[in-house]
């Protein structure tokens, strides 16, 4: 990353050679969920089903298991297709200076039950094995520590403590700040709306999987939903189909950070990663042919 300068924010460098349109369109266009874009992908879980197997053939003390293969796999595609790392903020795109994946950890399976919030960092000699780790070593310090909570949790819970008349005012004018990059970090830390991809696992608690709205807070500009498991016709070109082991996925975008085509291949790269997971033992910043 080169040195900061004037427009630049903490979390992301301001792009200053864009097209007209990319330029123009946040201006008019301002806020993010007036500008979602809806993709979703039926995923064949049969090569992935024969490397999980593999990987846990040995008894490992945290399994591999489907949702870190594509947490794996959003990152890396974020990495080698860096428009989707983008962001818009305050009417100007920026390109951000690391790659994240978040999502909730639910500490208990229960309706009263909290939830944590975990980041996943990329770095382009990671690979599945960096992030199996890191969920693994986030997961066991969360249902260790029940009572636990993540800096922005109890930011949160500072507000609701306070008199209705002050704690309103109060967080108009964090978003005063958060829309101009002002924002302490302390406060934001851990929230899943300043990552590069927010995933939500819905399969986990036997839901389809569908569309999720992004947010006009933070900087989140790609949402993933991961549906049930389930055994899904696929078709053939004379009509026929057969029965295979699946999963839907739903990602929601800004349309503003890149056009249709970028979108296009990057979802065809996803696709590719996650047909071959084996690709997933290469580290991220390796280019794929797709």
């Amino acid at each position: 990353m080169g040195k900061r300068k004037i427009g630049d924010r903490r979390d992301g460098k301001l792009l200053r050679n864009i097209d007209g349109m990319h330029f123009i369109m946040p201006l008019i266009f301002p806020n993010r969920c007036d500008n979602e874009a809806f993709i979703s992908e039926r995923i064949d879980l049969t090569n992935i089903n024969e490397y999980l197997a593999k990987k846990n053939a040995d008894n490992p003390e945290y399994k591999y298991n489907l949702f870190q293969v594509i947490v794996t796999a959003v990152l890396k595609t974020v990495t080698l297709r860096p428009y989707l790392n983008r962001f818009v903020a305050n009417g100007s795109l920026y390109q951000r200076n690391k790659i994240s994946a978040a999502f909730t950890i639910k500490k208990i399976f229960t309706d009263e039950s909290a939830e944590a919030l975990a980041f996943i960092y990329a770095k382009d000699d990671h690979t599945i094995e960096d992030v199996h780790n890191e969920i693994f070593r986030q997961v066991s310090h969360v249902r260790k520590s029940e009572d636990s909570k993540d800096p922005t949790s109890e930011f949160m819970d500072m507000f609701s403590r306070l008199p209705r008349f002050i704690s309103k005012p109060a967080v108009k004018f964090c978003c005063f700040l958060e829309r101009h990059g002002k924002i302490p970090q302390a406060l934001i830390a851990t929230d899943p709306y300043y990552s590069s991809v927010l995933l939500t696992n819905l399969g986990s608690i036997k839901l389809k999987s569908g569309y999720h709205h992004l947010s006009n807070w933070g900087t989140t500009s790609m949402f993933t939903i991961i549906g049930e498991k389930k055994i899904r016709p696929f078709f053939n070109e004379d009509g026929t189909f057969t029965m295979k082991d699946s999963v839907d996925l739903g990602l929601t975008v800004d349309e503003r950070i890149a056009d249709g085509y970028y979108f296009s291949k990057s979802v065809k790269l996803l696709k590719k990663l996650l047909e071959n997971p084996e690709l997933l033992e290469r580290p991220m910043g390796e280019e794929v042919e797709f």
